[in-house]
């Protein structure tokens, strides 16, 4: 828009040359006033703000009005000017604006015209109209655009918190409350016992506020801060799934972060789905790479469910699967359930390298 403007000027500075030669001489001084003028504001366009940039508009308006009056062949210049204004002021002032370039355009077209024709008239007034009507729809919808995007990243960051919550927050409490009941129960009989329950229920708890303030600041599982993947699967089973095998299979390859902490996430989920509500007595982790994917599977031997039609034996899977899904899917990842009911379950995940 700018270079037009400045091609624009040009042009009509040149067919004053052309056609008044010396007598000009007032006309091209002005162009050449409105010139700079409109280059300042290009080069200093960020230092001068919202209200500066309004003052310059302003400014460029008048003298190109009065360059007008010398000399009717810059209002060929209405144009850049026009959608400037469109682009810098609210619509209704931007409006208003355009009514005034209008205006100028069809003074200066009828006193370089030797008659009256209405087309000089109407044909200006039509372009104008048409301009500001189409500039002003694009405006709304990218306005429109711009709410939706900014609904979108609300409801992503919704749902990133809830799968969190699930799958840290959630577990851990599910945890920490079965690690408390296990401990009443023994108190009386088992002390010990009932002690050591009571104290990895607080290590729980410490280990899930650590958690959730490493979610609400975005970042990486704590289990993976300075370690494998691997390794963090082991702390992982370690603190909240005792007893479950973890199997390693290849040789170990780098992986993305986003990878890895997605891979911890689901088999954070799918160990409490299998602990919670398949009631298993068995669980396997296996991880395994391979040369260009690495996959995870949780397979335990509990109560089972159909996938196809989830139904009380997959009560509270629903939203923690929906989650695994769509982490994955971040990272382009895939999920495969194989279960049925009384035969156990796999979860098996992949992400390529």
């Amino acid at each position: 828009m700018h270079a037009g403007f400045f091609v624009l000027m040009a042009a009509a500075a040149s067919r004053l040359v052309i056609r008044h030669g010396a007598n000009a001489e007032t006309a091209l001084i002005l162009c050449v006033v409105v010139a700079v003028i409109y280059s300042v504001g290009i080069v200093f366009w960020d230092p001068l703000g919202e209200r500066g940039r309004l003052v310059w508009l302003a400014v460029v308006l008048g003298a190109w009005l009065g360059l007008v009056f010398i000399a009717p062949s810059f209002a060929w210049c209405s144009i850049p000017l026009f959608f400037m204004g469109l682009r810098l002021l609210p619509p209704t002032v931007a409006v208003a604006i355009a009514a005034l370039l209008t205006g100028a355009v069809i003074w200066a077209q009828v006193r370089l015209s030797d008659r009256f024709d209405p087309s000089l008239v109407f044909g200006p007034v039509a372009v104008m109209a048409v301009a500001t009507v189409v500039f002003l729809e694009l405006q709304r919808t990218r306005d429109e655009l711009a709410d939706a995007q900014r609904s979108a990243g609300v409801l992503e960051e919704r749902e990133r918190l809830a799968r969190e919550i699930h799958d840290t927050l959630a577990q851990g409490l599910t945890s920490m409350g079965m690690l408390l009941q296990a401990a009443e129960r023994e108190w009386d009989s088992d002390p010990a016992t009932a002690r050591d329950h009571v104290r990895q229920a607080a290590d729980a708890a410490e280990g899930n506020l650590e958690e959730a303030r490493r979610f609400v600041r975005g970042l990486a599982p704590a289990d993976l801060a300075g370690g494998s993947l691997a390794e963090a699967l082991r702390r992982m089973i370690e603190r909240e799934a005792p007893g479950t095998v973890l199997r390693l299979d290849g040789d170990e390859r780098p992986l993305a972060p986003e990878g890895e902490a997605v891979l911890l996430r689901v088999a954070q989920g799918a160990l409490a789905n299998a602990r919670e509500h398949a009631g298993a007595g068995t669980i396997v982790v296996t991880l395994t790479w391979l040369d260009g994917a690495v996959t995870l599977d949780v397979a335990d031997d509990g109560a089972g469910f159909d996938p196809s039609s989830p139904g009380p034996s997959a009560a509270g899977r629903g939203y923690g699967l929906r989650a695994m899904r769509d982490r994955l899917a971040a990272v382009d990842g895939t999920l495969v359930i194989e279960s049925a009911p009384g035969e156990g379950t796999v979860v098996a995940a992949r992400i390529g390298r």
